[in-house]
Formats: C-alpha cells, sequence, structure tokens
C-alpha cells in the first residue's frame, strides 16, 4: 500500500541532522570494543600532561576536520605524490603535531585492543572532548559509528574556515552554510579560550594599522605594546595565547576579555561590536554556566555534521593513510 502523500513529504522533510543523530550511538562500541573510550581517556591524560597544549590543538584539529567535508577524519590523511591533502593547505599548517599525535596514539592502543573497529573519525570527537573536559571545560554527549572517509584534498578547504581578517557577515555566513546560528558561532568561537595563534595572524593589528593610528584602536595599549614586543622580530613567526589571562583553562575569561579589547584576533574582538553577536558576547561573559552549556550544544551539533555512514566510508587501519593505499600505495586516492 502506497504511503499518503502527507507522509512521504513529512519523511522527506526530515534534515540530514535528524537523520544522522539516529544512525549515530553514544553505545556503539560497547559490545565490540567495550575498553574504548577508556584506553582514549588513558592516552588523553597521559599526553596532555606531556604537553599542555595538545586540549587547544585537538580541538582545533576537530573544528578544521569537521568544517570541511564533514567530521570524517579527512584531515588526518597525509599528502601523497597524487594529490595534497587538507592538512597541507596553509591554513592548516599550523595545527600542532601534538593533536595529530594523541590521536595516533589512541589508534595504536585501539588496534592492538580490537583491530579494525574504532574509526579515526570517533577518535578525534572523544579524544577532543575528553581534552576540553581535563582542562576545564564542559562534558557532552558524543555518538558514535562514524566511518573515515576515503579522500583528502586541499582545494576543498578555502571558504569553509574562518580566517581573522573576515569580516563578520563572512563568518557568520559561513557558520550558516553549516547549520549553525549567531549564537552557536559566538560560543564556538569561545574556543580561544584555551590555544595560541601565531604573529602572521594579527600583526596587522600591531603595526602601521591606519593612517590614523599605528595599532587598532579597539585593542588594549598596554596589550598592544607587549604584542609588539613579541612580535617585532619578523625573522620569526612568534606565537601569544589567544586568553592572556587563563591560558590553559577552558573558561568564559575570553568574553571578559573582549569586553577589556584583549581580544588576539580581529575576528574575535570584532563580536563585542556587532549587535548580531554582542548579546552573546556578554551573556558568555557574565554567565559561565551559559556559555558552557551553549558550547556543549554546538560541539554535539558539529560533531554530526555531514558524517560517513555504513559504505560511505571505513575504518582506516591507520589514521594518516586510506585502507586500498596500504595495500596499493601506487593507487590514487579516491579512484
Amino acid at each position: 500500500m502506497a504511503l499518503p502523500l502527507l507522509s512521504i513529504f513529512l519523511f522527506s522533510s526530515l534534515t540530514l541532522f535528524s537523520l544522522t543523530e539516529s544512525k549515530l550511538n553514544v553505545d556503539y562500541y560497547n559490545k565490540t570494543c567495550p575498553q574504548f573510550e577508556k584506553i582514549i581517556q588513558q592516552i588523553v591524560v597521559d599526553k596532555q600532561l606531556a604537553a599542555p597544549t595538545t586540549a587547544a590543538g585537538a580541538l582545533r584539529l576537530f573544528f578544521h576536520d569537521c568544517m570541511v567535508g564533514g567530521c570524517d577524519a579527512s584531515l588526518l590523511i597525509s599528502s601523497n605524490s597524487f594529490s595534497q591533502a587538507e592538512r597541507d593547505t596553509d591554513i592548516n599548517l599550523s595545527l600542532p603535531g601534538d593533536a595529530y599525535d594523541v590521536v595516533t596514539r589512541a589508534k595504536t592502543a585501539l588496534e592492538l585492543q580490537c583491530p579494525g573497529i574504532v574509526s579515526c573519525a570517533d577518535i578525534l570527537a572523544v579524544a577532543t572532548r575528553d581534552l576540553i573536559t581535563m582542562v576545564g571545560g564542559p562534558f557532552y554527549k558524543i555518538r558514535l559509528g562514524r566511518k573515515d572517509s576515503f579522500e583528502s584534498y586541499a582545494k576543498d578547504v578555502e571558504g569553509h574556515i574562518a580566517r581573522p581578517n573576515m569580516t563578520m557577515d563572512t563568518i557568520i555566513n559561513m557558520f550558516s552554510s553549516k547549520k549553525l546560528n549567531v549564537q552557536e558561532m559566538v560560543a564556538l568561537m569561545g574556543a580561544h579560550t584555551i590555544g595560541f595563534s601565531h604573529c602572521s595572524e594579527f600583526s596587522k593589528r600591531l603595526f602601521k594599522f591606519s593612517q590614523t593610528s599605528e595599532f587598532d584602536p579597539t585593542m588594549n595599549p598596554t596589550y598592544v605594546q607587549a604584542l609588539q614586543t613579541l612580535c617585532g622580530n619578523n625573522t620569526k613567526d612568534m606565537a601569544a595565547f589567544n586568553d592572556v589571562m587563563t591560558p590553559g583553562k577552558f573558561d568564559n575569561m575570553y568574553f571578559l576579555n573582549l569586553q577589556k579589547g584583549l581580544g588576539l584576533l580581529a575576528s574575535d574582538q570584532a563580536m563585542i561590536y556587532d549587535q548580531r553577536t554582542k548579546p552573546f558576547v556578554e551573556l558568555y561573559a557574565k554567565d559561565q554556566d551559559a556559555f558552557f552549556k551553549a558550547f556543549a550544544h554546538a560541539m554535539e551539533k558539529v560533531s554530526v555534521y555531514k558524517v560517513k555512514l555504513g559504505k560511505m566510508g571505513e575504518v582506516r587501519r591507520r589514521c594518516d593513510v586510506v585502507n586500498q593505499l596500504q595495500v596499493n600505495p601506487n593507487k590514487k586516492i579516491g579512484s
């Protein structure tokens, strides 16, 4: 018997987010790899204690991966003689090695415990969540069952990851294209409460900013002087903490900093002046719980963006190489 027309219409109107959400499961590995989360947690703790910037690096790695074609670990694939992968495009070159390393370590341990079961995409999602929690951020559930992509191309990256010199209109539209609204965007930008940025990403705010001002007048002058000293030597691309007050702690200090002219990146500081983003900056500055709830919700939403399911992907044996290239290294990715 044919379905009524209204039922067909309602089914076809379901969002991809809802459909994907229903196919992923927090208990996905309970039977096939019951030690999954325990193994990742131990790797994460050891790595973060040894390299305290790992949490911020993994968070960037996760976000840069998900924003380009979905959360499918395509960013972990290495370039080869046939094609340049996402990780080697300019905006991803500054992603820290410790972030890749924590995923590699977890994958190695999981392959010994339950070979061929856990995807690199799931490892990255859970490791990121655990690292955020470890440095004081909120815990949120991760639905599991993602598959890893078959391919990765540098040409696919541009236009999907925000750059510090982009206008607020451009950034809002970019997030909107991923089904993320302004409030979710502001919450996710709060990830800059940990981590650092290189001078090349903000030095234009410090020197010869305009004909009327040596530096960006929205910045705190004392802060500018310290950054000018740091970045004055053009021979080295030094780095500064995104949050100058509590750089190693995931909290709402980032938003308080914006109110004081202590935003490091131009795109961050601009949020306190744009009427679309300002109310959320002010809310999160005075209410850390509100920020944590919004951030956790947004991260859950990002984590299921365009995930690969079933035959749309694979479980890579190594996170940096698709399985077909491990069998035949002369074969072109995606062919």
